[in-house]
């Protein structure tokens, strides 16, 4: 099963460091048969798609943390794919919820995707309403939409150290 685990730059620097990567909480998002009959039409890439946007969203809330923490951050949701057996569907979070116990080795996982410098700005702004947002703020929702505006862009995971070395991480 692939599954899309919200991640910051912070914890690919883990990934890289140590070979595993920590998903917070054990959450993940994939395409569940619940997602699949939450959408009336749609193509497993089309709803595998859904599912990463919510990883993505959740990127952001990881991120929310970050950028009020004494330690620098950079603005970017991070989504890492993984191929993986061991995910359980979690239905009562969300239709594309997962829970992953453990750690996840380095060589499950199958493409890491990640804001572009241009959205930033959006993705900062973003991060500071999205609990606003999930409890159905309409003007915190439109900042969000703002940021999921802009298409996080796809690296092999080999790229990942040379990546993190041009981001100064």
């Amino acid at each position: 099963m692939r599954i899309y685990v919200p991640a910051t730059l912070r914890m690919l620097r883990r990934l890289v460091a140590d070979d595993v990567l920590n998903p917070l909480g054990g959450t993940a998002f994939a395409l569940t048969p619940a997602l699949r009959e939450a959408y009336a039409a749609g193509d497993t890439d089309e709803l595998e798609y859904v599912a990463m946007r919510e990883a993505a969203r959740a990127s952001l809330r990881l991120l929310a943390i970050e950028l009020v923490g004494d330690q620098p951050a950079w603005p970017r949701r991070v989504v890492v794919a993984v191929d993986t057996d061991a995910a359980v569907p979690r239905p009562d979070l969300d239709d594309a919820a997962v829970r992953v116990t453990g750690s996840i080795p380095a060589t499950a996982v199958a493409a890491v995707h990640i804001d572009d410098p241009e959205a930033e700005y959006a993705v900062r702004q973003a991060a500071a309403v999205v609990d606003a947002a999930d409890l159905g703020d309409p003007d915190a929702e439109f900042v969000l939409g703002e940021a999921e505006d802009f298409e996080l862009a796809w690296y092999d995971p080999s790229e990942l150290p040379f990546l993190l070395e041009l981001l100064d991480l």
